[in-house]
């Protein structure tokens, strides 16, 4: 009231803004003058513009397929835990539940003619069938080789890569910092040899970051539906229907914001089957289910503080963490379960039939069924292994050294003599399979982590704490276990979100809309500058990557530290 006072005396009064920009903002339109220079029309210039959203992903995700298919037969070997994943998805395929190999299984597997050497006897494996599951397609469409077995890793590798130049572009709202972000994660060293290599981390990864695509999708839609709820105009009547037409003002309104129910929301469960998904694969996915859960209800009570509510958290509370709730951790938990479906449906699995034992017989669990509580004893069994795992690898790592790539993990390491496996050195060759992330991109990542930081404490910038929980999700959680052993690739899971943050970092160092040219044309040449020197990074470190045959010397000459021998 007093302001309003004060304009009789000349007081100007703060320009209005309007909720519906702020609760959805739109994408900037390009001006078509990169176009221009490369003598494309206007008319031209705007279909290219169009298109540019759903076929500058594509092309980059195409690149990175062709680099992930090239040669993934190669090497023709079991390299590192190869020697677990890929058994089982066979064995899955042959019984529903992992059975036992024969001692000398990986060097048959591998022969001349190759031979499968598995009986139906149970074996104890302690990750979940879900990412098994995924490899054993790809064995099912080309056979137990080394092909079939990395055939449907190195599918979701491309696949990641796509997801995250279409994130990055709903993120940003700029295809280009889009397209660049998912470039990076195409030269990344670690997630490429990950990407070509039968584990299941990258599986995870690939469940992690589809459930942060579902998850941004479902918060722009609600926003939306927050949006075209609130009154337009001066006189507070009008409705959806005038903020349709782009007439009028739309205002903060109490009653929209604090009471508006958000309805169906099928990208949310979309986002708990991924996560379910991820948690069924390995049980680090749990503390994505965990940390995505809870962005997602900040985002809501976020949505409604901007629509006007007087108690946002309040509301939220009420009217989207029940349905957020069962879309997510119920979602999830469901889809875990039917992971285990193979197990539950045979007779063979390990533990299938503790429950009938004198052992669990007993208890005041004795009502429940059969296959659950058989289910329950063995994944308790596994917990225990898994907080007791402190064997010594010569690998290992402490997740305080992951982001400086300290101790990268050798999946596979021969040094053939000249003459041999393609080596025509007279010193002698060498060839490697490390994973190494490209060192350029991830040293730049801990800068661009600090600068996420920045903006999501001092500038509270939403986009910049996603992308800290993406990481923090992912890493944070390994420092609870540093007596367990651990290795480096397990940071595979939060790499899309480095490249995230790097691109974001980037895009400000190109300059906001609105700087002077001189400003962007500095800043697009220093950001350019590093983007080249991380792709020539990636390539130096090619043959380490793929187990390419090199002279010993310059073997030595990328051993950068003494701790990547």
């Amino acid at each position: 009231m007093w302001q309003r006072r004060l304009r009789r005396f000349g007081l100007p009064a703060r320009p209005q803004t309007d909720v519906r920009a702020r609760l959805v903002p739109a994408f900037p339109e390009s001006s078509g003058r990169l176009w221009a220079v490369f003598g494309v029309g206007p008319d031209a210039a705007a279909r290219l513009m169009r298109w540019s959203g759903r076929l500058g992903p594509v092309l980059v995700a195409l690149f990175a397929g062709v680099l992930r298919f090239w040669n993934l037969g190669s090497p023709r070997k079991v390299i590192f835990d190869e020697t677990y994943y890929p058994k089982d998805a066979w064995s899955l395929l042959q019984y529903g539940y992992e059975g036992t190999w024969a001692k000398n299984a990986n060097d048959a597997l591998v022969g001349h003619p190759p031979q499968l050497l598995l009986s139906p006897e149970h074996s104890y494996v302690v990750h979940p069938p879900m990412g098994k599951w995924l490899i054993a397609v790809g064995e099912g469409l080309f056979g137990m080789n080394p092909f079939g077995w990395r055939f449907m890793v190195a599918l979701l590798g491309t696949l990641s890569v796509l997801l995250v130049c279409r994130i990055g572009r709903r993120l940003m709202r700029s295809t280009a910092l889009g397209c660049l972000a998912g470039g990076l994660l195409a030269v990344d060293g670690l997630h490429f040899v990950m990407s070509r290599t039968a584990l299941l981390d990258l599986i995870v990864m690939f469940w992690v970051v589809a459930a942060f695509g579902c998850l941004l999708v479902d918060r722009d839609r609600t926003r939306a539906r927050l949006a075209a709820a609130l009154p337009v105009g001066h006189g507070g009547t009008s409705r959806s229907s005038e903020a349709e037409k782009g007439g009028g003002i739309a205002r903060p309104d109490e009653g929209v914001g604090d009471r508006l129910r958000l309805g169906w929301r099928p990208w949310r469960i979309a986002a708990g089957l991924c996560l379910g998904l991820a948690t069924a694969t390995k049980w680090n996915g749990l503390y994505y289910l965990a940390a995505f859960a809870l962005m997602a209800v900040l985002w809501d009570v976020a949505a409604r503080r901007t629509a006007g509510a007087r108690h946002p958290f309040r509301s939220a509370v009420r009217r989207d963490a029940v349905p957020a709730f069962g879309a997510t951790v119920v979602v999830a938990l469901a889809t875990y379960l039917a992971s285990w479906s193979g197990w539950i449906a045979t007779k063979g699995g390990y533990y299938r039939d503790w429950a009938t034992s004198p052992e669990g017989r007993t208890g005041a669990w004795t009502w429940l069924p059969d296959w659950l509580r058989s289910l329950w004893h063995y994944q308790t069994e596994v917990y225990s292994f898994h907080t007791g795992l402190t064997t010594p690898h010569a690998y290992q790592s402490n997740p305080w050294s992951w982001l400086v790539l300290g101790r990268p993990v050798s999946y596979f390491y021969e040094d053939p003599k000249v003459g041999q496996d393609g080596c025509t050195a007279a010193e002698g060759c060498a060839r490697e399979v490390l994973a190494l992330g490209t060192p350029l991109l991830w040293w730049a990542a801990c800068f661009a982590l600090l600068y996420v930081l920045y903006r999501w404490l001092f500038k509270r910038d939403w986009r910049a704490g996603a992308i800290v929980c993406g990481v923090a999700a992912g890493y944070l959680p390994w420092f609870l276990y540093q007596e367990r052993t651990i290795f480096l690739f397990y940071a595979v899971v939060f790499v899309p979100f480095l490249c995230l943050a790097l691109a974001m970092m980037l895009g400000a160092i190109v300059g906001p809309p609105g700087s002077t040219e001189r400003r962007r044309t500095v800043g697009a040449v220093g950001a350019g500058v590093l983007v080249l020197l991380i792709a020539w990074n990636f390539i130096y470190f090619y043959p380490l990557y793929t187990g390419m045959p090199i002279p010993k010397s310059a073997w030595h000459h990328r051993m950068w530290f003494d701790t990547w021998v």
